[in-house]
C-alpha cells in the first residue's frame, strides 16, 4: 500500500501542479431511520491541492461568503436571517486529508465549539475485478467495512487521485461513487472544475482537539442534554439589541426556542453515517 501511495502521490503532484481541482459530489442522506422516504440531498466539495484535500458542504462556503459580505458592509456579522436559514446544511462537518502521511482530520461543531480529531481506523479496501461505466468514467469496484457500515465504491484510474468524499481515500484512483449497503448514504461525482487555492473555512467558536473516543463522548452528552452546552453568557450575546440593552424575557424565550429546535433536530437525526 505504501508503494502504491508513493506512485500515485507522484502522479497526483504532476496532475495538480498547475491547477487545483474541485470534485463536486451529490450527497444523499437518510438521517431519520423512522422515515425511509425522507432522503435529503445536497452538494459537497472535495477540493484537492497536491496531496492535501478538504471535504465540506457547498452551503458551508456559501454561508461563509454571506457572513463575510455582511461583516464588510456593517462591521458586524448580522446576515439576513432567511438567507442563512436557506443555507443550513445537513453536512455540518469538514474533513481535511494529508495523503502523504495518510492522515484524516475530522471537524464537527457541538454547540458553540468545534471538535477535531484524527481518524484512528484504517481503510482496508477489497478491490474487485468488476468494472462499470459511470458517466464518462470507466470505474472499478471496491468494498469496505468502515464505522459499522458496508460500503461499495466505484473508482477510476482516469483521475490519479487516491481520494474521495467524506473520509474515504486510498484506492488507486478517484472515487466516483460510493454507497452503503442499506442505501442510507451515497456520494456521486457530478462535476469537476479547476480552482485556485484551497478555501479557508470560517470556524466560529473554540477549536478543541480531542481523540475520537472523546469526541463521541461529548456528542452523546450533547444529545442527552443540549441545553447544558449553552451557558447564559452565550445566550446574552445572541440577544443584545442595537442599543446595547438586554431583554431578560427575550433571552429566556430565545433559549427555549433554541432548545426545542435542537431537540427536534436530534430526534430526526437518529441514523448517523457512522454507526460505530
Amino acid at each position: 500500500m505504501k508503494q502504491l501511495f508513493a506512485i500515485f502521490s507522484f502522479c497526483l503532484c504532476i496532475v495538480t501542479n498547475a491547477q487545483n481541482s474541485r470534485f463536486i459530489y451529490e450527497v444523499s442522506m437518510r438521517k431519520d431511520s423512522t422515515n425511509k422516504n425522507d432522503i435529503k440531498t445536497e452538494l459537497a466539495y472535495l477540493d484537492t491541492q497536491g496531496n492535501q484535500s478538504i471535504f465540506y458542504a457547498e452551503k458551508r462556503i456559501k454561508r461563509d461568503s454571506v457572513m463575510q459580505v455582511a461583516f464588510q458592509s456593517s462591521g458586524t456579522i448580522r446576515p439576513d436571517r432567511n438567507t442563512m436559514e436557506n443555507l443550513r446544511s445537513d453536512i455540518n462537518y469538514s474533513i481535511e486529508k494529508d495523503l502523504t502521511n495518510q492522515k484524516v482530520n475530522f471537524k464537527d461543531r457541538i454547540a458553540r465549539d468545534i471538535y477535531t480529531y484524527t481518524e484512528d481506523r484504517p481503510m482496508n479496501w477489497k478491490i474487485l475485478n468488476e468494472t462499470a461505466k459511470i458517466g464518462d468514467y470507466k470505474t472499478q469496484k471496491a468494498t469496505l467495512d468502515f464505522a459499522g457500515r458496508q460500503w461499495t465504491a466505484w473508482f477510476t484510474q482516469d483521475i490519479p487521485v487516491m481520494d474521495g468524499p467524506y473520509k474515504f481515500y486510498g484506492l488507486p484512483g478517484l472515487i466516483i461513487k460510493i454507497e452503503d449497503s442499506k442505501g442510507d448514504y451515497a456520494f456521486l461525482l457530478k462535476e469537476t472544475k479547476k480552482i485556485g487555492d484551497l478555501p479557508v473555512l470560517r470556524n466560529m467558536g473554540n477549536i478543541i482537539k480531542v481523540k475520537r473516543v472523546d469526541y463521541l463522548k461529548q456528542l452523546e452528552k450533547y444529545k442527552k442534554d443540549p441545553a447544558s452546552f449553552f451557558d447564559q453568557g452565550r445566550t446574552r450575546m445572541m440577544t443584545v439589541h442595537g442599543s446595547g440593552s438586554v431583554s431578560g424575557a427575550n433571552t429566556t424565550d430565545m433559549r427555549k426556542r433554541m432548545e426545542e429546535r435542537i431537540k427536534e433536530e436530534l430526534k430526526n437525526n437518529n441514523n448517523p453515517i457512522e454507526l460505530q
